[in-house]
């Protein structure tokens, strides 16, 4: 099912905004066309995302998404995937999981993401973030915790 008009034009809004955000570089180096979203635990205030070699797992306060991996990066250090979130999931996960898109800019180890949800059952858009995130750092989550993906 696809989006209301209303909302795949705030969605491409969106995305475009993400992609507009900057360049990646990470002291003095580009990425190329291939390179993908480094694996690790990637930590903000509030906002956490989880890649594994098959995953990357997002967290935006007390929701949470799944997309696949590897996220291949363009030459800016852009992407945009599409997948899965669960908009009420704490205290207790109650679905279903609606269609998502996940988009960022990759800037040497700071990413800046933002999902955008089409949530089917209330014809709205659900728009997370953006938030940067850092590769290496524990995300604060503070009163949700961050699933563990070794479960």
């Amino acid at each position: 099912m696809h989006p209301p008009r209303a909302s795949r034009s705030v969605l491409f809004g969106i995305l475009l905004l993400v992609s507009l955000l900057g360049t990646a570089t990470c002291d003095g180096v580009s990425l190329g066309p291939g390179d993908a979203l480094s694996e690790g635990t990637w930590g903000g205030d509030d906002a956490g995302l989880i890649v594994n070699e098959t995953t990357a797992h997002v967290h935006f306060g007390c929701t949470y998404g799944d997309f696949p991996a590897p996220i291949e990066l363009d030459d800016e250090g852009r992407f945009s995937v599409s997948g899965e979130y669960l908009i009420d999931a704490y205290p207790v996960a109650t679905g279903p999981t609606l269609p998502a898109e996940l988009a960022g800019v990759v800037e040497g180890r700071d990413l800046t993401m933002t999902v955008a949800v089409n949530d089917t059952i209330n014809g709205r858009l659900v728009v997370f973030g953006p938030a940067t995130v850092r590769l290496g750092t524990d995300p604060d989550m503070q009163m949700c915790p961050i699933c563990d993906m070794a479960d």
